[in-house]
């Protein structure tokens, strides 16, 4: 039987087969995330297996505030659950019951009432900074009575050097002096005759002539009794007689010699005993035999004491000092003996230091070497690092042709479902060819027995995508247009880097005259495809009411030179209630303008659930980047003041590519002011000397402490070593909520949350991953504005201070910080710890050591030490600067830092420790018309329970835009069936407004009821309409824009000079009639048509130009496609009406300069469209719109239905 032929299917046919719901439970495994690829990367740089763990060892750092509640794992990290946590207030702790003891003096009522201290926690932060002070004291006190008080109590007689009690014969401090019974006698204005003294002591000063006095048996009593020859000779007799000729030894003698006692006992040391021929040392006393042995040349027969002697002198070793003390304790004749022959034959004693001053010497001399070796230490390894380790890091990145994990896949299995094994993101296109490294030449799909998609890091190349944060508070229009125009300028490519800029709040600064949300948005190209943007509700850090924030996202381009940047403004509005009621709405801190950014990208890497203002800013950054947010591997942070080099992206950036270890990096910051003032100039050495010693140093241990938040690159995520997988780093959700905390309660944590946040976030970052590293890169360069007044220092250095003494206390806790011992990088942030702590003791002491060098020159090693570590600290930076620079010229700010030494050792810390429980930055950041600053944290607000922010994943909200667009799609067609030929009505163009709103009718709706209430949180724009053409990636040339100009013709002239200019209308007087002409009768009370009233996306004008945000002269135009009929254009709407974050615009621009109206021009709009119906409003006006007098004349003459149909 012949078989049927096969079916022919079309090209492209794929057939429908049932498919399993996609599913977002993960799969239930225990095991580790699935092996995507085999490992192909070049070599990486790594510590040494010795000194740290392995990764997988690591600990989660602690929070500093934990909640005592459970924790509930979450896809995007760990969600605190419902029982709520006790506050670390409420709590004794040791800290608490030590900072009231300290305190016990003063009672609550006291603080009260003379104090002002109304409210619990201030009384606590007030007892806090009591105990935190004292502490310093202590150890200041501590320090300098190691330093000037140790050896004065340890060592209370201390004579000679070395700490000895007695007077070293033979040494530069004996010459001109001799000694009589073990004693030190002046000889500089002694007699000569009958004996020349001068003669006796100049081969060996020092020397003893007690031989040479009248002495008799009976003198020692110490020998009566006693029958050896050592006891019983007569000193003078025999032979000795010849050498007695000075008298007995009395004062009466001293005086007729002119010889002066100098009541200092002789001194001898071993090698000094063992050198002369006739001395011995017993029971620690130098005994001279020379005179008995002058009386018995030979030995004597039958004496025991005569043998001991002779054996001790001639028979044994005498390089150890011949010490005769064991030998006459053999024998009980001979031990007996002793107390005559040291009464009889003393000498002097054995120089030897005391217990306790051998304990001050041996201090001095560890101190000595751990502070010499810890300063010659950083300088060795900042030469180091500056002459041969930056150099390697910015080195152009090799292998970059190697096969990596693919942006699109989550770290760590954070999206492995049932159908989708590899952990691809939802927003990933499906199906997508992938080679596998371990089959060459053979494309696979993706799929479950794939290793995942790869790809070359060719197609990513050298540039990694890079979002530029720039944070601005009251920053003046120069400052951030020079900001802008440095980072847009850089050598690194415009399609590679997103300049993301956060307004923290409707601010004007002190001097302006626009606000700063004003100030950044005049100066954004915008992308018409967006429209005027509405604000959206976020998480933010802020406590009852200020938890919850609204921000609006403007997108375009930043214009400057031949550069065109993709830019993302976001600008942070408040609520309703704080901009009717606030000074500042919006305002949440430097901390919440980061996180905005951090959380973002945190939910991309997980997929986790999203504010609406991140989806807003996913749809946006992916329009503008061409590419999804999870491409962006790194962020740079600078501030709204700062001038960047123009090499400087690209050096921070081929860091990254050097190491993947490196989790961020900072650059060299300026001073671009330096000779302002006084108060800039003692900071230039001060800021240099920060950089290329302290950071240098610490970038050979990869563990900066610090990473200045003016110009800082972070990673977002990182590949392992091998390719394999990601490793999220400021974007894991542990960095995230941790740096997020808004219940802070105790002092500690509101220094370091509230006044040095970029100081933190390198402390979380070191706590959470203390095996990877912090580097600092010379070779890229900024320059900022640095305080000139001192006020502005005061307050600055404050902040600065205070966060650096709680941020050490923190990093001198991790173990597994690089290192060991004294050669870790936990020694380093103690001694750094330690010497921010005692800068005042420090400095008095330093002080205090040049007047005593200056009044008493030092003689011995011993006095240099001080002198010798002061010149090293002092003087080694010299050097550095002149062997790593070659500039001689910060040698000279050098000594101008030298010369302000008390302002920075003494008056900026003890001003800093005092205000220990001020938490608010003072004079660093002024505002128009604002008093004194009281911080974010004051206030009575409590922490709130939940939010109204809607949570939901990228999908769940991709699937209402997509449902919104067909609803919207529908009700257009039934407008369009219902209205062939158009619908007018009195109130003109806003009837389109009306018939697209999807809240007028839910008859149609494509959705469940339940699903509307997404739409006003999507965003009033259909980015991905066919109407709208990409702004071009280029600028056109100047000729070109000249040839396509357009003229203003003399009807129209006449036009604007009778209603004139208006470029700025304000929005509060947007019903009145002066928005329109009022030749017309119809529109004499009309408002002025706003995207940002009605939500309308409108189509361009056909000269292609779109301006949505400010004047047209400020512009570049952004040609795109003219439409040909408004009824093509696809109108995704933002309704105003229910539970909506999108609120109408007029109530988050009441704070902005000029009003806050933003310029639309929507009946130029209307006016030029082409390809309307003669019925359409846009046929009934003439060349000049509603102004047109033809249109007038016409509007007399013709009727106009007085009521319009609601669809």
């Amino acid at each position: 039987m012949p078989q049927p032929p096969p079916l022919q299917f079309p090209d492209g046919y794929a057939p429908r087969r049932p498919q399993q719901p996609p599913s977002d439970v993960p799969i239930p495994t225990t095991r580790a995330p699935p092996h995507r690829m085999a490992s192909t990367g070049g070599n990486n740089l790594r510590r040494a297996k010795t000194l740290v763990r392995p990764e997988r060892g690591v600990a989660p750092a602690p929070l500093i505030n934990p909640p005592a509640a459970p924790l509930i794992t979450s896809a995007g990290g760990v969600l605190p659950s419902n029982t709520k946590s006790k506050s670390p207030a409420d709590s004794w702790d040791a800290w608490r019951i030590f900072s009231h003891i300290v305190t016990f003096w003063a009672p609550p009522f006291l603080l009260s009432t003379i104090g002002r201290m109304k409210d619990k926690p201030t009384r606590q932060a007030w007892r806090e900074k009591i105990a935190l002070c004292f502490l310093a004291l202590l150890l200041g006190g501590t320090v300098g009575f190691a330093t000037m008080g140790l050896d004065r109590v340890l060592c209370p007689d201390q004579k000679g050097i070395q700490g000895s009690q007695y007077a070293r014969v033979n040494t530069s401090d004996s010459g001109g002096t001799i000694s009589v019974n073990g004693w030190m006698f002046n000889i500089s204005n002694a007699a000569t005759e009958p004996i020349n003294f001068f003669t006796l002591s100049k081969p060996f000063s020092g020397v003893d002539v007690t031989p040479n006095f009248t002495r008799k048996a009976t003198d020692f009593p110490s020998c009566a009794g006693l029958s050896f020859k050592a006891a019983k000779d007569d000193p003078c007799g025999g032979a000795a007689a010849t050498t007695c000729k000075l008298g007995d030894i009395n004062n009466a003698t001293f005086n007729n010699l002119k010889i002066v006692n100098k009541t200092v006992q002789v001194g001898y040391d071993w090698d000094q005993v063992a050198r002369l021929k006739y001395h011995l040392v017993l029971d620690g006393f130098v005994l001279n035999m020379a005179p008995y042995f002058a009386q018995n040349p030979t030995p004597v027969a039958n004496d025991p004491i005569d043998k001991a002697l002779r054996h001790v002198l001639f028979n044994a070793k005498t390089s150890g000092g011949k010490d005769a003390t064991l030998h006459f304790s053999n024998q009980k004749v001979t031990l007996d003996a002793v107390p005559c022959l040291n009464q009889r034959y003393f000498a002097g004693n054995i120089d030897r230091t005391s217990s306790g001053c051998f304990i001050a010497s041996l201090f001095l001399y560890v101190s000595l070497l751990i502070i010499m070796g810890v300063v010659m230490a950083r300088f060795i390894m900042a030469c180091v690092f500056s002459w041969f380790i930056s150099r390697s890091l910015v080195a152009p990145p090799k292998n970059l042709s190697r096969k990596a994990i693919s942006p699109s896949v989550m770290p760590e299995g954070a999206n492995v479902t049932v159908d989708n094994q590899n952990g691809t993101a939802p927003w990933a296109k499906k199906g997508k060819m992938t080679k596998n490294p371990t089959m060459k030449g053979k494309p696979q799909r993706a799929g479950p027995n794939s290793t995942g998609p790869v790809i070359s890091l060719a197609t990513i190349g050298q540039e990694l995508f890079c979002v530029c944060l720039v944070t601005c508070y009251s920053e003046g229009r120069n400052s951030i247009k020079g900001t802008l125009d440095s980072i847009a300028l850089t050598t690194y490519s415009d399609n590679r880097k997103l300049l993301f800029i956060v307004c923290d709040g409707m601010i004007t600064g002190a001097g302006e005259k626009q606000s700063t949300p004003d100030i950044c948005v005049g100066m954004l190209d915008a992308d018409p495809r967006f429209g005027n943007p509405a604000p959206m509700s976020y998480v933010a850090v802020g406590l009852g009411s200020k938890k919850e924030n609204r921000a609006m996202v403007y997108a375009g381009h930043y214009v400057v030179g031949k550069h065109r940047t993709p830019t993302i403004i976001v600008v942070k509005c408040g609520t309703e209630s704080e901009a009717a009621n606030d000074k500042k709405p919006g305002n949440r801190g430097k901390r919440d303008s980061q996180l905005v950014l951090m959380n973002f990208f945190s939910r991309v890497t997980y997929n986790d659930r999203m504010s609406p203002l991140d989806y807003d800013l996913f749809r946006k950054m992916q329009v503008l980047m061409g590419v999804t947010p999870d491409f962006f591997e790194v962020s740079l942070m600078v501030d709204a003041d700062t001038i960047v080099a123009p090499d400087s992206l690209t050096q921070l950036v081929n860091c990254m590519h050097h190491d993947s270890y490196i989790m961020g990096v900072c650059g060299e910051t300026r001073i671009a002011n330096k000779r302002q003032s006084w108060v800039t100039a003692i900071q230039v050495y001060e800021y240099f000397i920060s950089h290329h010693l302290a950071k240098a140093f610490e970038s050979v241990f990869g563990g900066v402490t610090c990473l200045p938040g003016c110009f800082s690159m972070y990673r977002l995520k990182a590949r392992k070593a091998n390719d394999e997988d990601w490793v999220p780093l400021i974007t894991k959700p542990e960095i995230v909520r941790e740096y997020s905390q808004s219940e802070v309660t105790t002092l500690h944590q509101k220094n370091l949350l509230l006044l040095g946040e970029d100081r933190f976030l390198t402390t979380i970052l070191l706590r959470t991953f203390p095996n990877r590293k912090m580097m600092f890169c010379p070779q890229a360069r900024c320059r900022t504005i640095v305080p000139d007044s001192f006020m502005v220092l005061l307050s600055q250095r404050r902040r600065w201070i205070n966060s650096t003494i709680h941020n050490l206390m923190e990093l001198v806790r991790v173990q597994n910080l690089c290192g060991t011992f004294c050669f870790s990088m936990q020694f380093v942030v103690f001694m750094d710890l330690l010497g921010t702590v005692v800068l005042p003791v420090a400095l008095a002491l330093t002080y205090w050591l040049i007047a005593a060098l200056a009044l008493n020159p030092p003689k011995h090693f011993e006095q240099y030490i001080p002198l010798i570590m002061l010149c090293s600290v002092l003087g080694l930076p010299a050097v550095l600067i002149l062997i790593t620079t070659r500039k001689i010229v910060y040698v000279f700010w050098m000594f101008i830092y030298l010369a302000a030494l008390p302002i920075w050792n003494f008056v900026l810390p003890v001003y800093s420790f005092w205000h220990f429980d001020d938490f608010s930055w003072g004079e660093t950041r002024r505002v128009e018309g604002e008093g004194k600053q009281k911080g974010h944290d004051i206030g009575s607000a409590t922490l709130a329970d939940g939010t109204q922010v809607p949570l939901r994943r990228w999908e769940d909200w991709e699937r209402s835009r997509i449902r919104k667009l067909k609803r919207e799609a529908q009700r257009k067609r039934e407008m369009e069936r219902n209205f062939p030929g158009g619908a007018r009505s009195v109130r003109g163009p806003e009837q389109y407004s009306m018939a697209f709103s999807e809240f007028a009718d839910d008859s149609t709706s494509l959705a469940p009821s339940e699903d509307d209430r997404w739409g006003a949180q999507i965003g009033g724009y259909n980015e991905s309409s066919t109407q709208w053409a990409p702004p071009p990636i280029a600028l056109l040339p100047e000729g070109e824009l000249l040839h396509n100009a357009e003229t203003v013709g003399g009807d129209e002239l006449q036009a604007i000079l009778e209603r004139g200019f208006d470029d700025h209308p304000h929005r509060d007087n947007r019903d009145s009639s002066t928005t329109m002409s009022s030749t017309g009768p119809i529109f004499a009370n009309q408002s002025r048509f706003q995207l940002s009233d009605q939500g309308v996306m409108m189509p361009p004008p056909p000269s292609g130009r779109f301006d949505s945000y400010a004047p047209l002269s400020t512009r570049t135009p952004s040609p795109g496609p003219a439409v040909t009929s408004f009824g093509d254009v696809q109108s995704p709407l933002s309704p105003t009406g229910g539970a909506s974050s999108a609120v109408e615009f007029q109530t988050h621009v009441k704070k902005r300069s000029n009003g806050g109206r933003l310029r639309n021009d929507s009946e130029e709009l209307l006016r030029h469209t082409p390809g309307t119906s003669p019925s359409s409003p846009q046929t009934d006006w003439g060349p000049m719109g509603p102004l047109d007098p033809q249109f007038t004349q016409q509007n007399n003459s013709r009727p106009y239905a007085s009521t319009g149909r609601r669809i």
